[in-house]
């Protein structure tokens, strides 16, 4: 969600938090203010998502990871793309001090994610195009992105907005409510949403250490890249996801150019 709201200031953050905790409802001029319980509500809102812990974060990855899983068909352990995925994974239980749980959808879609509690989705569709090194170079983009702390941020981020938008609506304002305890709102905030430049280059050099660690075939990095930009160029066929990262081709040549 790009708005005013995505980058709230400590100013910000202070003065709502004062609102939650240092300000009487009963003070005068303050009385008649009809939204000051929603308003109060709003900046402990903002507070929490400031001071939220690791293991409260989780507990929020993990609803997410739940309703997911429950709206897509997983590949089990007797499916070809459950075996192929256990066998290519194999050891790949933890990395990096992150417990991992790998597990492939039965979507025909060509992508795969990851939320800050290690869950890692790679789909069928995916699969159908990479081989198995390019698989786990997936894989070791999107344990990237959640050991360089970009789910973390993004729930962070998810949580305030809502917090705000809450108050907004409280006072009158003419922003909408945005209901962030729907696990589907949080799930296309923290997860779909538009991807930086930045990020997926440090997504993509975690994932070429990942690669060169593990004994890995490291141009697997580019070939998986090279071929999302032949996808991104098939008119006929667009990958959608590709409309909110930025271009694989410039990516497989930063990737092709620490192979040397």
């Amino acid at each position: 969600m790009k708005d005013e709201f995505a980058t709230l200031s400590r100013r910000d953050i202070v003065r709502l938090s004062a609102l939650a905790g240092g300000i009487s409802v009963a003070a005068p001029g303050w009385a008649q203010f009809g939204g000051i319980g929603k308003v109060l509500d709003a900046g402990k809102d903002v507070v929490k998502a400031e001071t939220i812990s690791d293991a409260e974060l989780k507990t929020y990855f993990d609803e997410v990871a739940a309703e997911t899983d429950r709206q897509n068909p997983i590949a089990g352990p007797k499916d070809p793309y459950g075996k192929r995925l256990a066998t290519l994974a194999k050891g790949l239980n933890s990395h990096d001090g992150l417990t991992l749980d790998i597990k492939a959808y039965l979507v025909k879609d060509v992508n795969a994610f990851a939320m800050g509690n290690g869950t890692i989705r790679v789909f069928a569709g995916l699969m159908d195009q990479f081989t198995d090194d390019e698989i786990r170079y997936v894989i070791g983009h999107e344990i990237g992105h959640v050991k360089a702390g970009h789910s973390k941020k993004r729930m962070q981020t998810a949580l305030r907005a809502s917090a705000l938008q809450k108050g907004a609506g409280a006072t009158g304002g003419t922003v909408g409510r945005l209901a962030s305890s729907q696990l589907g709102d949080l799930f296309n905030k923290v997860v779909v949403a538009q991807h930086s430049q930045k990020n997926e280059n440090e997504a993509d050099d975690y994932a070429m250490n990942f690669m060169k660690t593990k004994g890995y075939e490291p141009v697997a990095a580019a070939t998986a890249l090279e071929k999302l930009a032949a996808m991104e160029g098939d008119k006929k066929n667009p990958l959608q996801f590709l409309s909110t990262h930025p271009s694989p081709g410039a990516r497989a040549k930063r990737m092709r150019a620490q192979l040397v």
